[in-house]
């Protein structure tokens, strides 16, 4: 973040322009902190902004302040469409890449609008008049509180504005135990707390408000688990049926491919989920494994060296066959 992208940004804020704030597809707790922290400071600057959200995103973020106020492509794609239509300014959070916007990609790609970027994935994509990227970053959220300060706000930090950003810190970390979690990340934390975040309210939130359903698929994945002990490396299937048969609602399976790095010796996580004609894949590692490498040369995804996600276009066998056929040679560069 340079003197000259924090002016340019307050240039454009002074044009008093309209305003989206997106987030990528599936919004985890980092895109949906960084998207709402930022429409509250946006709004105190007395801003017209509006988040617009691809797809609905898990009950267990829709406390956070003004989450209700998030536009929803699917729920609602003609005041969604008109929205980024009428945008002069458009801020994409948590994503480099106009794709990862999905239903919102070709809207965005047809805006004559102004984009400023500000998200931690390697790679970016050069479509922004600013760009901020920091794949070293712990999350999202800690760049846009990082911003906020460079543009002088930090005084304008509430409890609104802290709540959204340590949700998504928290989330993306991990609750604070990935190798992405530096000491400024705490610090950041630490600061929010200050503000206004209630961080024993927060964790509550997420991460203790199971509904029966998601405990009973919690059991269901941990059964399907397969551990290739030769390999450290662990995965878990999660059928159609199976999502059905236990109610399955968007966010349930969020931390499950965890589970596989807490076995004894495991070094690599994966998780294969059916959706429709496709496999979702969500893979995680310790140490150097490079799952983004993984994802991006064998799933169409990416992500960050020990959290990054894919898909697969077919059945979930045919998935977890190319998995167990690219993951010898793959783990041999570290093992």
């Amino acid at each position: 973040m340079t003197i000259q992208d924090i002016q340019t940004v307050k240039d454009l804020l002074a044009e008093q322009p309209v305003i989206s704030i997106i987030p990528h597809k599936n919004p985890d707790g980092d895109a949906v902190g960084s998207c709402l922290g930022l429409y509250h400071y946006l709004k105190q600057l007395g801003c017209n902004a509006t988040v617009v959200a691809p797809n609905d995103f898990p009950n267990f973020l829709k406390w956070m302040p003004a989450a209700t106020d998030i536009l929803i492509y699917d729920n609602e794609p003609e005041k969604a469409t008109a929205q980024i239509e009428a945008s002069t300014l458009i801020f994409t959070l948590d994503f480099n890449s106009l794709k990862r916007a999905d239903t919102l990609t070709p809207l965005l790609e047809a805006s004559v609008a102004t984009f400023v970027m500000i998200d931690h994935h390697e790679a970016p994509e050069e479509y922004a008049k600013v760009t901020f990227s920091q794949p070293e970053a712990s999350s999202t959220c800690e760049m846009v509180y990082v911003f906020i300060e460079a543009m002088g706000g930090a005084l304008q930090i509430g409890a609104e504005i802290a709540t959204c950003l340590y949700t998504g810190i928290m989330t993306d970390t991990g609750n604070f135990k990935y190798q992405s979690t530096h000491s400024n990340t705490y610090r950041v934390a630490a600061a929010l707390i200050d503000r206004g975040a209630n961080n024993s309210e927060i964790n509550g939130k997420v991460y203790d408000t199971n509904s029966f359903d998601r405990l009973q698929l919690l059991s269901a994945s941990l059964q399907n688990m397969v551990f290739l002990k030769e390999y450290h490396a662990a995965y878990i299937t999660l059928t159609a049926e199976e999502l059905q048969r236990f109610n399955f609602r968007k966010g349930d399976t969020e931390g499950f491919v965890n589970y596989g790095l807490t076995i004894e010796g495991s070094k690599l996580a994966a998780i294969f989920i059916q959706e429709g004609n496709f496999v979702k894949i969500s893979l995680r590692s310790k140490g150097n494994v490079d799952v983004n490498m993984l994802a991006r040369e064998h799933f169409k995804g990416g992500g960050h060296i020990n959290a990054a996600g894919g898909r697969y276009d077919g059945t979930i066998e045919q998935a977890v066959a190319l998995f167990r056929e690219v993951i010898p040679a793959f783990l041999s560069q570290y093992i």
